[in-house]
């Protein structure tokens, strides 16, 4: 089977998740800052938009044993980028293009290296038609002040102002201001 790799991807072996005490078990599944969590039996994955969000959720895992990169190569997660894969080198992922239920919607997907189920895992209420994956704007860190102007923080979102298309851009967020819960 294989997980969905939108935006930013935190994606965890199920196989290591386990091997964790109980109690650490536990403190993952309550780490879980948003809506974006799927799994497919083998990996588990958790999306961002902003890569500090994502830097704080890989720390809390780390706290909890799991270990991220040894010897510039992924252990236990790996993070990787909807448009260019793997951040880090990882052996035990395969990261590519996937069909949608044959329907011609093609997504970015992670899935376990030998892994023979072809069949996608996306987060509950996700649909293309809404994802990053149909309508993406992807602007990198060096363009944002120039490209975008910060309006407010609604719920979890900050909203920008598109200083090109006059537009609003939303970015989800976790939880809090600074990322953490």
């Amino acid at each position: 089977m294989a997980v969905l790799a939108e935006a930013i991807s935190v994606v965890i072996k199920v196989e290591s998740l386990l091997s964790l005490a109980t109690e650490d078990q536990i403190k993952f599944t309550q780490s879980i800052p948003n809506k974006t969590f799927c799994e497919d039996g083998e990996l588990i994955r958790v999306g961002f938009m902003n890569p500090a969000d994502v830097h704080s959720y890989v720390e809390q895992l780390k706290s909890l044993g799991l270990i991220f990169i040894k010897d510039d190569h992924a252990i236990d997660l790996v993070v990787v980028d909807q448009l260019k894969g793997p951040i880090h080198n990882c052996s035990w992922i395969d990261f590519g293009v996937i069909d949608l239920n044959d329907s011609g919607n093609k997504i970015k997907s992670c899935k376990l290296k030998g892994s023979t189920i072809s069949q996608v895992s996306c987060p509950s209420g996700w649909s293309f038609e809404n994802s990053l994956s149909s309508k993406s704007g992807f602007i990198s860190n060096n363009e944002i002040s120039d490209k975008l102007t910060f309006l407010r923080r609604e719920d979890n979102m900050d909203v920008y102002l598109n200083n090109e298309t006059g537009k609003e851009v939303f970015v989800g967020r976790p939880n809090s201001e600074d990322g953490s819960k």
